[in-house]
């Protein structure tokens, strides 16, 4: 019995690089809310106050698409001056897919997280150890903020490409930034639709809740804006190569930009301004006249109440 369950231990190890399959291309990573709560409760549970690794789990849906919908903590210790002296566990990796196979068989492991808020430079030896027990054979690696920084999305996705140089030196992998965005079933947008109704304040007015979100959209426009204008900038001193792809995107947004000098616009967004100012001047004024009323409606009950008591 003890040769048979070594035999069947042995074979668990060995699917572990017989799942491997082609170099898959990825163009977009999709993330699930689960994966970013468990990163966020690695990175607490560690104290705060180092990046953390772990392992995505997840599958490969075709056309560039990977689906990454769970994930696990790895020990990991690293080096703050030699970024080259770093430990990771992969027996403990081998061991919790093992487990998590057992759970869920569709969930292979496609890439690994941490928690950033940059690439470094061992993140490369990382990927390679990582790929080895990578399905798709092209390692993700998800850069999670734990504490963002900023708007948009806490999410980073890159995948290592072999660089060529023509000067003739050796080629080495590089990291090139892929897309990524947030993705949910429906029964995970209704544990996050309960988490959000326990966070979201409840003395906080509609109104403010639309500034604040107004804001927050106002800054992720400005920053956007001076990516855009940090590229073109460069491009202009010849410090990066023209991308024909990223300027038709940019002459397709400024062409869905309306034409603020139409007489017509002009007026009628001017009308809209004044209404709206209108109903928060109303507003204001009658909320003046009511805090005065009450003021001396109160004035008028202390009189009262003093004058039967001298009485």
């Amino acid at each position: 019995s003890n040769d048979f369950l070594s035999a069947l231990f042995s074979c668990e190890e060995i699917t572990l690089v017989s799942e491997m399959a082609t170099p898959q291309t990825i163009e977009r990573v999709v993330v699930h809310p689960i994966v970013l709560l468990s990163v966020v409760d690695h990175y607490h549970r560690l104290g705060g106050n180092k990046r953390t690794i772990g392992v995505l789990l997840g599958s490969y849906r075709g056309n560039g698409l990977l689906d990454v919908c769970n994930s696990f903590a790895l020990p990991f210790e690293e080096d703050a001056k030699d970024p080259s002296i770093w430990f990771l566990d992969h027996d403990y990796l081998e061991n919790m897919y093992n487990m998590f196979k057992k759970v869920t068989a569709k969930e292979k492991i496609v890439g690994w997280y941490h928690t950033g808020p940059k690439l470094r430079s061992n993140d490369i030896e990382i990927n390679k150890l990582v790929n080895k027990y990578c399905y798709t054979n092209n390692a993700a690696l998800v850069i999670i903020e734990a504490l963002p920084s900023g708007v948009g999305l806490p999410t980073d996705a890159y995948v290592a490409v072999e660089e060529v140089h023509d000067d003739g030196s050796p080629s080495c992998l590089t990291f090139t930034h892929v897309a990524s965005e947030m993705g949910a079933e429906e029964a995970e947008e209704v544990g996050v639709e309960h988490l959000l109704r326990d966070i979201k304040d409840t003395s906080v007015g509609t109104l403010s809740q639309v500034i604040s979100s107004q804001l927050l959209a106002l800054r992720g426009l400005e920053k956007s804006l001076t990516t855009i204008r940090d590229y073109l900038q460069k491009v202009l001193n010849n410090e990066r190569p023209v991308n024909f792809a990223i300027l038709n995107n940019l002459q397709d947004i400024f062409n869905l930009l309306p034409n603020l000098s139409v007489e017509e616009l002009a007026k009628a967004l001017t009308v809209q301004t004044n209404d709206q100012m209108l109903v928060l001047y109303l507003g204001s004024l009658v909320r003046s006249v009511i805090a005065l009323h009450n003021l001396l409606d109160n004035k008028l009950k202390v009189r009262a109440v003093d004058a039967a008591q001298t009485a």
